[in-house]
Parts: structure tokens; C-alpha cells; sequence
């Protein structure tokens, strides 16, 4: 059975992977770093580590890597207060918590930008925690910020299920025994989902709650 819920929220949950491609693209141009934008697309939702190694040479300055994710940061704080929600994304955490199961947020996010995606997604009702990069030791696709959120719930892989848009979450959860329900949101394709693991694909979240009764959510 179907015991807990874990939603990525990053392009899952809340539309903003794409004011990441951009706001990545303009800090690396602060820095002398031209990264063409498909490049800079296609690592978000891994943590800010990871993103810099997999998109910028291994010979750079890395002197420089905390100013860069600084600028990441600054430059995208300016739409904390304009986050929109995906259609059905809070009704869907609420559609989970009354049929039993337990909600949890794992993102890649840090601890303050957390904050302004859980007042974007406005479904704090539904939520029983969240756990953010910040709190572990590797970020995605390294396991670590999926088993922490098992953890926290205190829940066995076999009997969770992770909601995500990129396959670096597919990656994270296969590693970390958990099945993978992958959404269309985030610009990754659904033969990219699958064919890093995902245990079904769905267009959005908002599809996921429309057939909610015989999703892997529900224990199907």
C-alpha cells in the first residue's frame, strides 16, 4: 500500500523551471560562462552543485562557483512573489492527504526559496513536511533527498511513491528503491521518464488527480 507521497516541486508542482534556465543563463554570463539555454534546461532539478559541474568545464575557476549560485539566487528571488502553481497541483496534495496518505516536498530547492514555492503552491494544509538540498549531504540525482523525506515519514521505499518532472528525480528514486511518477511539466519527454525508470508518466499533476483512483498515488 501506498503510505506516503513525496512531490519534487521545482516544474512539478510550480511553474519555474524555465525562470531557472534563465536566471542560471544570465548568472554565468556575470561570470564569463556561456552556456547555451537548452544546456542550462536540461540540469535543472539537480542541486546547484551538480548543475555547475554538469554545465560548466571541468578546468573553469571554481573560485568563482559561490557567486555564480549567489547570482542564481538574487536573480531569481525577483519572482518569488509572482510563482504560479500548475492547475490541480494543491487540490492534488489534498486528494492524497484525505485518502490517508501522508504528503511530503523534496526539492532541490534551498531552505529560502522553499518558502516562496510553498506560498506559490498555497497547500500548506495538506502538507505533513519537506526536506530541501540544504538539509543534505548530495543533491539530485544522488539518492540522498529522497531517503531523507522517507525518513521523516518513517516509511519504507516499497511502500512510497515520488511525483517528478526530470529525470534526474527518476534517477534519485531508482537509486533509493522508490517508484518514480513522472510529469510532462518540466520539458523532459515521456520516453526520457521512462527510460530512466519512471513507473508511469503522466502530462501534469493536474492529470495525476483526474485519474487519481488508478494512479501508482493510490497504490495502482
Amino acid at each position: 500500500m501506498t503510505e506516503v507521497v513525496i512531490f519534487d516541486v521545482d516544474g512539478t508542482l510550480v511553474d519555474t523551471n524555465y525562470l531557472h534556465a534563465v536566471c542560471w543563463w544570465q548568472a554565468f554570463r556575470q561570470y564569463e560562462q556561456v552556456v547555451p539555454m537548452a544546456a542550462v534546461h536540461r540540469a535543472v532539478g539537480m542541486g546547484s552543485d551538480k548543475l555547475l559541474d554538469h554545465v560548466l568545464p571541468d578546468d573553469r575557476d571554481r573560485a568563482a562557483d559561490d557567486a555564480m549560485r549567489d547570482a542564481h539566487l538574487a536573480l531569481y528571488a525577483q519572482y518569488w512573489d509572482r510563482l504560479e502553481a500548475f492547475g490541480g497541483a494543491g487540490d492534488l496534495l489534498r486528494r492524497c492527504a484525505r485518502s490517508g496518505r501522508r504528503v511530503l516536498l523534496a526539492s532541490s530547492a534551498g531552505s529560502t526559496e522553499m518558502r516562496a514555492l510553498r506560498r506559490a503552491l498555497d497547500a500548506d494544509d495538506a502538507i505533513d513536511g519537506a526536506t530541501s538540498s540544504s538539509e543534505v549531504e548530495q543533491s539530485k540525482p544522488a539518492p540522498d533527498l529522497v531517503r531523507a523525506a522517507l525518513d521523516d515519514a518513517g516509511a519504507e521505499p516499497q511502500n512510497a511513491v515520488f511525483v517528478g518532472d526530470a529525470v534526474w528525480d527518476v534517477e534519485a528514486c531508482v537509486r533509493a528503491g522508490v517508484p518514480c511518477v513522472g510529469v510532462l511539466t518540466g520539458g523532459f519527454s515521456r520516453a526520457e521518464l521512462l527510460d530512466a525508470g519512471a513507473a508511469a508518466v503522466y502530462a501534469s499533476v493536474g492529470e495525476i488527480l483526474g485519474a487519481f483512483p488508478e494512479t501508482p498515488l493510490n497504490g495502482h
